[in-house]
């Protein structure tokens, strides 16, 4: 892919920072291969971006709901004609495959596409009132600007997914990407703005978290904050947030277990349980890092999971074929790393190391897939690997599975394996997790179902479906005496 250097949207322009200074984009399959750079803004660099999304926010409230579904339809439509270019952009920053990144893209336009779509829809309602010829109504109205903070695993699709209901809502929006991989949200962006968002709705905001992260929530017109990352940062963002009447919506962490019953039919399981372990590098908040096996299977599951480790292709993720790319840089190859080195040193055992060779072995940040066996009182039991690590417990029953799933400060997602409609019953029933499954991955939800976890892994608030416009969205009652 050609170099892109790309600017920021601030009221309607692309713009360099201030001071000019740039910050490069790095491919994770090389030893470092600059593939684009951004402004490194700094903190006086924002009052601008924040001074037109109040602006912004005005004209965008005063659109109606049709008019804002339009730019988001033509939005989907433009993120499909460049669908080759925002897959390669996202394979040259993060080093996802091909095919991830193609879903990807898909996945963001179909965001896009469905919050458009509610441009149709109802936002209010009528009321009973019990006073003599009075009408009542529920109004929804926008909150005005919000900030949203997107993570780098899913560069352009977290993007979308908060982007849809913040627009469609009426709200004005600063976006502020991860800085590893910003390229494809000043993409995403460029196509808005063609799509006839007007000036001042859409911001982005590219500098290092050190020197811009106070400022990006200062801003009085700031009136609520949606980030999706690290445990550790989101709850530090509550904390940064608390007092000041500022709505926050935080998606953390995971430690996402799967459960394998001995009824389990291993030609769903076996391949869903991996895809969910080792899709994406493991890099998703609800991969699958925990694996529950019932005792009587648990030597056929170990034997089967080996083959589809040892069949991983681990290489460049431009390559043809090839099934997992690199963790995201260098510094996740050494903690990744780390987190099994730890395992083993507390008595953890290797079932199947997939080995680098060739590119993936001399350069770039790539990390071997690694099937351990783990105890519950290991580390990484609890620990939030987010790589291609997964640890296998053994257990008896299904009361002791649960409290296994249950055995963490995360709550995002959860499985189970079985062929027992009273064992998934249970199970859906009792896991402490925002999204559970049955005979399907801890990962992979569609863009109407409601997703957030609870415990650490979330804040309350739902991303995804209809409920995800709560967020965005304050309720005025009006009551109107007609005589």
């Amino acid at each position: 892919m050609t170099a892109r250097h790309l600017n920021n949207l601030v009221d309607g322009q692309f713009v360099d920072a201030s001071s000019g200074d740039r910050i490069e984009v790095a491919d994770p399959s090389t030893a470092g291969a600059v593939v684009g750079s951004v402004p490194s803004m700094s903190a006086a660099d924002l009052g601008p971006v924040f001074d037109a999304a109040a602006r912004g926010a005005k004209t965008w409230r005063a659109a109606d709901g049709l008019a804002r579904g339009a730019v988001l339809l033509a939005a989907a439509r433009i993120m499909r004609e460049r669908a080759e270019e925002l897959r390669d952009t996202i394979v040259a920053e993060l080093g996802k495959t091909r095919a991830d990144a193609a879903g990807e893209v898909e996945k963001s336009a179909q965001f896009l596409e469905f919050y458009g779509g509610m441009g149709r829809d109802e936002f209010g309602g009528l009321l009973h009132d019990g006073r003599e010829h009075t009408v009542a109504m529920r109004i929804v109205e926008p909150l005005g600007v919000v900030v949203l903070i997107t993570p780098w695993n899913d560069p352009l699709l977290t993007p979308c997914r908060k982007l849809g209901p913040a627009l469609i809502s009426g709200n004005a929006v600063v976006i502020k990407p991860a800085t590893v991989t910003p390229l494809i949200v000043l993409k995403l962006a460029e196509i808005l703005h063609e799509a006839g968002l007007p000036a001042g709705v859409l911001g982005t905001v590219t500098g290092r978290g050190g020197e811009i992260g106070d400022a990006l929530l200062e801003h009085e017109a700031v009136k609520a904050v949606s980030f999706t990352g690290s445990t550790e940062v989101g709850l530090g963002l509550q904390r940064q947030l608390a007092g000041r009447n500022i709505r926050i919506q935080t998606e953390m962490g995971g430690k996402n277990a799967s459960v394998i019953m001995a009824d389990a039919d291993l030609d769903v399981a076996i391949p869903t349980v991996a895809a969910g372990a080792f899709g994406q590098a493991g890099q998703r908040c609800t991969a699958t890092s925990r694996l529950l096996v019932q005792r009587e299977v648990a030597d056929r599951v170990r034997e089967l999971l080996a083959e589809r480790v040892r069949g991983l292709v681990v290489a460049p993720a431009d390559g043809e074929g090839v099934t997992m790319g690199p963790v995201v840089d260098f510094r996740a190859q050494e903690s990744i790393r780390a987190h099994v080195s730890r395992a083993l040193e507390e008595g953890a055992t290797v079932v199947a190391r997939r080995e680098l060779e060739g590119p993936a072995a001399a350069e770039g940040a790539f990390v071997e897939p690694t099937l351990l066996d783990i105890s519950t009182e290991h580390e990484i039991w609890r620990a939030e690997v987010f790589g291609p690590v997964l640890g296998i417990v053994e257990f008896d029953t299904l009361d002791e599975a649960i409290d296994a799933v249950n055995d963490s400060a995360y709550g995002l997602s959860s499985s189970i394996f079985t062929t027992s409609l009273a064992a998934s019953g249970e199970f859906v029933a009792a896991v402490d997790t925002g999204q559970v499954s049955v005979n399907q991955p801890t990962s992979g939800w569609d863009i109407h179902h409601p997703f957030g976890g609870f415990k650490d892994s979330g804040s309350g608030y739902k991303e995804q479906g209809r409920v995800g416009l709560e967020f965005y969205t304050r309720v005025k009652t009006a009551a109107i005496r007609t005589r």
